[in-house]
């Protein structure tokens, strides 16, 4: 056992006493031993309830005879860290997560792993850290918030929470209107309701092989999702007997079926980052072009909140992300060769699975779109590309042209926009807010939530080299690269310059001559640095473009 090396024979016997001080035993010290990787944290409502789960995974890992060893890994909230300086924090976590969960489990030497993650930048991170450490892993989430009800019986969620403060500075809602929503939007703990960036990467863990049926889609506060974890518990002992390694399942195949999946899902344009992110851990390189490849060709499926008025428990209701996949397959859309956590293959994972409502999971014949939910535009305001959630776009905003209102900063943008200065047909374009420029990043939720919330998501468009949250809705387009403070054409932007999308095209252009363009760069300074010290210093001297998956060198 790979565990020998830290408690077998005389040369490790001042490790055994220190195992002994911790109160193992020499029987429990004969079995393998199991790193539970534990989120559980007090502020985020998606990791209030993982010591539960915990508990339920170390019960699963002792009754198939192996010894179960938790540590922490840090979370941060998103939505309560939107909307100021704390949401630059966020993406970073990502890397310092991955760190601090290959620094324990090398140093310790575990048998294998489970990873206990929930919300936004948890699961990447401890995805890209079981790719490192490559031991035998398994991931138990802890599962999705149920939707909320308001008062007239109509359910909601988050998106809508964030909405509702665009309507009420639009005037369309009191102050006893708005705490209705705050009162009902997140009525249980959980990852929030709908198919967010949470959802979506945990949804993914199923689709990439690394989290059993459910693992996305059961609610967190329903019992199988305790027995789901002890289910991990007993599976992470099958994984080490076979010695069945993260990436021996997650191989290119794998990440194409999870982009696949993402496609016909409608997840998060966060996606984008995390994939070639966790792929670049394997020694994968997975590039923007191949996601408009694969969506070109993949349905897209499922129209969950923000995109329609349904959440994760319906999705798990009508068989969850196992269901999807089974209606890719119709088509040959995936690779059910590959190997999964369960020790089996996809194809044999799928046997006997049924789409059990036709509404929800749109059949393969009948979809939403004949195209994925995520689309990559380029064009000269974005020669790397940028991406939208296609599937989350009014029918009206599918092509747009018109003047940019431009902002060097979200806290810029927010102002004018709740102060009523932004009218229809505008393009608001929000700068200095990428992986380098924030430094971190930054969700635009507020900004895209305040423009639907003052009903012109069908008349708005919104731009920056910042990114989106899952909850974003309408013709918000996001990770446009190369980011401004890297001299993109975004930096070079002025007010009043027309801007034209065509996302069926997937094509973005500012309507600028070139000789223009060039005046404009030769004369741009770069902006003194946001931050100058600490972790964010450090962290934008280190990350590459989005379009690369902000993965740090």
């Amino acid at each position: 056992m790979r565990s020998d090396n830290v408690k077998k024979g005389v040369p490790t016997a001042p490790n055994r006493s220190l195992f002994y001080a911790l109160g193992y035993t020499r029987e429990e010290l004969e079995r393998p031993l199991i790193g539970v990787v534990c989120s559980y944290n007090e502020i985020v409502p998606g990791h209030m309830n993982l010591d539960k789960i915990a508990e339920a995974v170390k019960a699963g890992v002792r009754a198939a005879g192996g010894t179960p060893i938790e540590f922490p890994a840090i979370a941060v909230c998103d939505g309560i860290a939107m909307g100021h300086v704390g949401m630059k924090y966020s993406l970073v976590t990502r890397d310092l997560i991955a760190d601090s969960t290959e620094a324990m489990a090398m140093a310790h030497q575990f048998d294998g792993l489970v990873m206990i993650p929930n919300c936004d930048k948890n699961v990447p991170g401890l995805l890209m850290a079981a790719a490192r450490v490559n031991i035998p892993t398994i991931f138990c989430s802890g599962g999705p918030m149920l939707a909320g009800r308001l008062n007239d019986g109509r359910r909601t969620c988050l998106s809508h929470m964030f909405e509702a403060v665009g309507g009420y500075y639009a005037g369309k809602l009191d102050e006893e209107g708005v705490d209705e929503y705050v009162n009902n939007a997140c009525p249980t703990c959980g990852s929030c309701s709908g198919m967010y960036t949470a959802n979506s990467m945990n949804c993914l863990t199923e689709a990439i092989g690394m989290g059993l049926k459910g693992n996305g889609t059961i609610p967190a506060v329903w019992s199988a999702r305790l027995r789901l974890a002890k289910h991990a518990g007993m599976q992470i002992m099958e994984l080490v007997k076979k010695d069945i390694k993260p990436r021996d399942i997650m191989t290119e195949a794998a990440f194409h079926n999870a982009e696949t999946v993402d496609m016909a899902l409608g997840c998060s344009t966060n996606t984008m980052l995390h994939l070639p992110a966790i792929a670049h851990e394997c020694g994968i390189e997975l590039d923007l072009d191949m996601s408009n490849e694969i969506s070109s060709k993949t349905p897209n499926l499922c129209h969950l909140a923000p995109a329609g008025d349904t959440y994760m428990e319906d999705l798990e209701g009508a068989g969850g992300v196992y269901a999807v996949m089974m209606e890719l397959t119709r088509k040959g859309l995936l690779d059910t060769s590959v190997l999964t956590c369960t020790g089996k293959t996809l194809g044999e994972n799928l046997e006997g699975v049924v789409n059990r409502n036709h509404e929800l999971i749109r059949p393969i014949e009948n979809p939403y779109s004949q195209d994925g939910g995520i689309a990559v535009l380029k064009g000269n305001l974005a020669p790397e590309g940028c991406v939208v959630k296609r599937s989350a776009v009014a029918p009206e905003m599918m092509k747009h042209q018109g003047p940019a209102r431009v902002f060097n900063s979200e806290e810029e943008a927010i102002e004018a926009i709740y102060a009523g200065k932004i009218v229809a047909g505008d393009v608001v374009v929000i700068r200095y807010e990428g992986p380098k420029g924030g430094p971190g990043m930054r969700e635009m939720l507020n900004p895209t939530s305040a423009i639907a919330g003052m009903g012109l998501d069908k008349d708005v468009a919104l731009i920056t080299d910042g990114r989106f949250s899952g909850a974003t809705r309408g013709a918000s387009i996001g990770h446009v690269c190369p980011e401004a403070a890297q001299g993109g054409a975004i930096a070079f932007v002025e007010e009043g310059d027309q801007i034209a999308i065509d996302i069926p095209a997937c094509t973005i252009e500012l309507l600028v001559d070139q000789a223009t363009l060039a005046a404009r760069k030769a004369a741009w300074v770069c902006p003194e640095p946001k931050i100058k010290t600490g972790y964010l210093a450090r962290y934008a001297k280190l990350v590459t473009s989005a379009a690369r998956g902000a993965v740090l060198e």
